[in-house]
């Protein structure tokens, strides 16, 4: 039972964090060591599940799948997105540098402990970190779109955006940013129990889970150090988009409401109480990291 508390925590860290744009929840659960259950218990929905379902082997189907793994998981992660986004959603409006401060210090903890499992630095895993860096950097310097309610764009949104969501360092709120759809579908769509888009989105993510999860399962298995050292670039790149300092360069109104198109980040010059708190935090952040893997590594 116990096993399956803290299993639900960390889903409902991955809720909050899938939640925050430029978050990932693949980071928070490759940190507190479940990525790869994860991923392979996602691959176990495969032909064996199908044949186990319409033969009604339902003893054997949870063991194949991993199934009380995923419900603990997956139950957190909603959890957190139905409660606690609704108080980061306040908090975000109200307190947004403290806020970006602590995940910034999380996710620089994150590089320095996913880059160590990297057994070999070679050519191919330097590559591959280059890659990683280079397209996390590319997406916070896209302009995002604008928002799309049609069915068919939502089940796309769906399949996008947990792709995103499953791989670390790369949010897949962020990308819901990118097309569009964030605040319709994270932010209204929860909160007004919005059915119909809700159901659309969940379809695509779905979707979008299985499928991954199975390309995802056989890259590690065959490039592992290639695999961590891309998502370490993924990570990486992510700084930027989460970095607490920044200004509003561009906007523009649509529907009366003020849409941000790009962001100009800054080191405070001004040293006061407000300023060593988010550092605070982002000290924090990362030793709750240094912490988490500290635990991890003496189980």
């Amino acid at each position: 039972m116990r096993k399956y508390l803290f299993l639900f925590l960390k889903g409902m860290g991955m809720g909050i964090a899938n939640v925050i744009p430029g978050v990932s929840g693949g980071t928070i659960a490759l940190i507190t060591e479940i990525y790869e259950e994860l991923i392979n218990s996602l691959k176990s929905f495969d032909k064996e599940a199908l044949r186990l379902l319409f033969t009604f082997s339902i003893k054997e189907l949870i063991k194949h799948t991993n199934f009380y793994f995923l419900t603990a998981v997956f139950s957190g992660s909603i959890v957190s997105v139905f409660t606690i986004a609704i108080l980061f959603k306040y908090l975000f409006e109200d307190y947004p540098i403290l806020i970006w401060a602590l995940f910034f210090g999380l996710i620089v903890a994150s590089v320095i402990f996913v880059g160590k499992r990297v057994t070999r630095w070679n050519n191919q895993s330097i590559i591959s970190l280059v890659i990683g860096t280079s397209v996390a950097l590319s997406l916070s310097f896209i302009t995002p779109s604008t928002e799309n309610s049609n069915l068919f764009f939502v089940f796309i949104c769906g399949i996008i955006g947990i792709s995103g969501m499953m791989l670390p360092g790369l949010s897949g709120s962020y990308i819901l940013i990118l097309l569009g759809n964030y605040k319709l579908l994270m932010v209204t769509a929860v909160a007004e129990l919005n059915i119909t888009l809700l159901t659309v989105f969940l379809i695509g993510s779905v979707f979008g889970l299985m499928s991954f999860s199975h390309l995802l399962s056989w890259v590690l298995k065959n490039y592992k150090d290639a695999t961590l050292a891309l998502l370490t670039g993924f990570i990486l790149g992510s700084l930027n988009i989460v970095w607490p300092w920044k200004k509003i360069t561009e906007s523009i109104i649509i529907n009366g409401e003020e849409r941000v198109l790009s962001y100009q980040s800054f080191i405070p010059t001004e040293i006061n109480n407000h300023t060593i708190f988010a550092l605070s935090l982002m000290i924090i952040g990362f030793f709750l990291v240094y912490s988490l893997e500290n635990i991890s590594r003496n189980k």
